[in-house]
């Protein structure tokens, strides 16, 4: 019915929508870093997490969908980042479960650890996941260090039937001292809280909260888009990992990155129209306080934005997860996807996305028809 290549570069683009879309749901993280700063007392400390609380779930269930979409697709990469870059990874589930456990126990009787405790473990979420997300989305751009050897394969279950090796004993944690990783981190960083000044602006009706909002806003944006070109203009102007499409051949091809966007402009024009709802977003409501829907704006360009980043590192033939230790290890849509009945199957199932997107945006519509004060979550059951 389809063709493998179009199978292979549909769940790619997949798997890009779905970072995407937790890209803009880390405003919930965002959020989480600023509750000591943006919140000054006890009642606006208790209406800030409350106002997250019913969105944290999202970005979490949107994280495992993104790993499971990696697995059922790209087994390969599963295999090779998840099994090699570990303490990377291991980090970021660190970091995502103490929210879950924070949320649930920081107002339960009996808390004797007081709600101090789990809303520093929910500004460590805030700070670190968003970091460290950041920094393991940079090394599909940057590289890692790993080789792989599919003649394994064949031997799994066999001494010495290892598909790929990391090659330092960091596993991951040497992409923290790359400078690029570092500012692809930052801008994620600051650009979830940045996406929380919005979500303030438009959810809370707290006219202290709103004033100091606008001013962190501006506090966050500045770094936000200052991390964000720096990491777009240096990866636009390195060199990129290539695919010769007729023996499969990787190496360095001078600007690839920028050449991908530029050999599909359709593509650059998604990305720039990503790039211009964010600052819209941003500007707007920054120059008008009563303006409320920038989040919506800046929600949907960062949706368009991180896609298609992550898109054009694996179209146009272009390594998606390069090895900077051995070329010819890189990992292309070719090399490490699931064979084509896998991704036929998982296409038909794919095919039900709209209707949860679509009963999503509904609940959320439902729970958010006014805007929340404190009085909503005081004495309520299942106030955080």
């Amino acid at each position: 019915m389809f063709t493998y290549s179009f199978l292979q570069h549909y769940w790619w683009f997949l798997i890009s929508l779905i970072a995407g879309i937790f890209a803009f749901l880390l405003f919930v993280q965002g959020g989480q870093s600023m509750i000591f700063s943006l919140s000054k007392t006890e009642d606006e400390k208790k209406l800030v997490v409350n106002s997250l609380g019913s969105k944290w779930h999202y970005t979490f269930t949107t994280l495992v969908t993104f790993g499971g979409a990696f697995f059922a697709s790209f087994p390969l990469f599963y295999s090779t980042s998840f099994g090699g870059a570990y303490w990377l990874w291991m980090a970021i589930l660190f970091f995502f479960i103490i929210q879950a456990i924070s949320y649930e126990f920081q107002s339960q009787p009996g808390n004797i650890f007081g709600a101090i405790s789990y809303r520093t473990l929910l500004f460590l979420n805030g700070v670190m996941g968003t970091f460290l997300i950041g920094i393991a989305l940079a090394t599909f751009f940057t590289g890692s260090e790993f080789t792989m050897s599919k003649g394994n394969i064949a031997g799994l279950g066999t001494v010495g039937s290892i598909i790929s090796q990391w090659q330092n004993p960091w596993h991951g944690l040497e992409a923290l001292v790359n400078l690029r990783n570092i500012s692809l981190g930052l801008a994620v960083l600051f650009l979830a809280r940045t996406q929380a000044c919005l979500y303030f602006i438009n959810r809370l009706d707290h006219p202290v909260l709103q004033k100091r909002t606008h001013k962190y806003l501006t506090y966050n944006a500045v770094p936000f888009v200052l991390f964000f070109l720096i990491f777009v203009i240096w990866t636009f102007a390195s060199d990129g990992f290539a695919v010769n499409p007729e023996t499969n051949e990787i190496y360095m091809e001078k600007m690839k990155y920028l050449n991908n966007f530029l050999e599909m402009p359709y593509l650059f024009v998604i990305f720039l129209i990503g790039v211009s709802g964010v600052l819209f977003g941003i500007i707007a409501s920054a120059l008008k306080p009563n303006f409320r829907k920038g989040i919506w704006f800046s929600g949907f360009g960062t949706v368009l934005t991180v896609t298609m980043l992550i898109f054009i590192t694996g179209v146009n033939n272009t390594a998606f997860y390069p090895s900077v230790t051995d070329l010819q290890s890189s990992l292309t849509l070719q090399n490490a996807s699931s064979s084509k009945f896998t991704l036929n199957a998982m296409s038909v199932v794919s095919l039900f996305i709209p209707i949860v997107l679509g009963y999503i945006i509904y609940a959320w519509r439902a729970l958010e028809k006014k805007h929340a004060k404190l009085e909503d979550f005081t004495g309520e059951k299942h106030a955080y």
